[in-house]
């Protein structure tokens, strides 16, 4: 089969024949349709995630269809269409799985970097990874639901929020176009908070009721002004522009960051007090996590903007959303 390989940390990639993988007992293999190309890919690229083995296969934003299953496996069938998340599986023994908390597993393993992931024509998965995918959403729009999609959607619902509460987005990016749907779907008064204008369209038609150039306006002041944002949904990855937006909180208000930064955010203790706000973070979530996601985008119509490559295009591919030069998911069809 065709895979895009990494060699080595911070190599290029490689299209490589490799064989066929076959399942061991509690997996399945997928015959991939198509593979989102995430920012989170850069740990595989570059070696940065822990423990990581080389050779290695990224991916995790994964739709195909179950081509073989193996013992023990008794609810996924051949033929049946699934994805695979960033959640890869987890162990079930440790004190999280123990509660149920399968996102916070000490040994959970990631699509893509703990195994071979998407970038290839067929896969492997362990069954507590796999994602039922509804009918009516197309492979290459579906796959970035897996990671883009469920780490705002599982944010957003589980933020606190209710209907006509005031949300901005601050982003319009991979998973800010994403957010921006989604919460005006949930019944929210959406603000998105761009650096250009010429987003402007565009979040409008998303369903933004309001606009902020972050670097033409205040944005706190425009956010008080509305009213003091019930939530602030942080999804570029920048600490700086997270740090900025802090002071558009209401009385009770969060700043709740999606968007993956090593920088900083300063938090001034007195502005945090004043009014009960509060920073947070939240990550993805599991399988059924991902589930909730994709029947949500499928009900209400959510439209993942993408851009699509062959498998072979990938280092153009890759190129093209690590300098974020798209509009917005890019996604592999092997």
């Amino acid at each position: 089969m065709k895979a895009a390989q990494i060699k080595k940390a911070g190599g290029d990639f490689h299209l490589v024949d490799l064989e066929k993988p076959t399942p061991k007992a509690n997996e399945v293999i997928i015959k991939v349709e198509a593979c989102g190309i995430c920012h989170s890919d850069a740990f595989v690229k570059d070696g940065t995630f822990p423990g990581i083995k080389y050779p290695r296969v990224p991916g995790h934003e994964v739709i195909g269809a179950v081509e073989e299953v193996a013992e023990n496996v008794n609810n996924w069938k051949v033929g049946q269409r699934v994805g695979v998340g960033w959640h890869g599986g987890h162990c079930f023994e440790c004190e999280p799985c123990r509660r149920g908390d399968f996102i916070s597993c000490e040994n959970a393993k990631v699509s893509g970097i703990s195994y071979d992931g998407g970038y290839a024509e067929y896969m492997c998965a362990p069954q507590e990874a796999l994602v039922a995918v509804p009918d009516d959403l197309k492979s290459i729009e579906a796959a970035p639901l897996l990671c883009a999609g469920i780490t705002v959607f599982n944010a957003l619902r589980n933020s606190g929020i209710t209907a006509g509460d005031l949300v901005a987005i601050q982003g319009i990016g991979g998973l800010g176009h994403l957010a921006i749907q989604y919460a005006h779907k949930m019944g929210m008064e959406t603000v998105a908070i761009s650096t250009s204008d010429d987003k402007k369209e565009l979040a409008s038609k998303l369903g933004a009721h309001h606009f902020i150039n972050a670097k033409s306006e205040n944005v706190a002041e425009k956010l008080q002004n509305l009213g003091g944002a019930k939530l602030i949904l942080g999804t570029a990855p920048s600490g700086q522009a997270m740090t900025d937006v802090l002071g558009g909180l209401g009385i009770d208000g969060k700043l709740l960051m999606v968007g993956a930064t090593p920088e900083k955010v300063e938090v001034n203790p007195m502005q945090m007090l004043m009014g009960r706000k509060s920073v947070a973070g939240w990550p993805s979530g599991t399988a059924t996590d991902s589930e909730d996601t994709l029947r949500f985008s499928s009900l209400f119509g959510t439209q993942t903007m993408v851009e699509e490559f062959k498998l072979e295009d990938v280092n153009d591919a890759y190129t093209k959303m690590i300098e974020n030069k798209s509009r917005f998911r890019v996604v592999l069809k092997p």
